[in-house]
């Protein structure tokens, strides 16, 4: 059977991550408290981030920022938009 999760960002019961996709104490809340469905959406959104703001992630300063944003984007809110963003209707 698989793991659901009550995930913290959809707020609702959905499927679990598998593995915990991240290393240390975050990554194991988002393993906990996050769905597959919202880690996905973090993918995407983590994508445009990098590619908009033109970001390495072998940048320690660049992975320091992405890792702040991922947190934000779970679990506390005021995730940033790269600038110029208009959201799909």
């Amino acid at each position: 059977m698989s793991r659901t999760v009550n995930c913290q960002m959809l707020h609702k019961e959905l499927p679990a991550l598998e593995f915990q996709p991240y290393p240390g104490e975050l990554g194991q809340r988002i393993f906990d408290h996050i769905s597959a469905e919202a880690w996905q959406q973090w993918l995407a959104h983590q994508t445009m981030l990098i590619n908009e703001n033109r970001l390495s992630p072998i940048n320690p300063e660049h992975r320091k920022y992405l890792e702040e944003q991922m947190e934000k984007f779970f679990f506390t809110g005021g995730v940033e938009q790269p600038e110029g963003y208009v959201p799909e209707d």
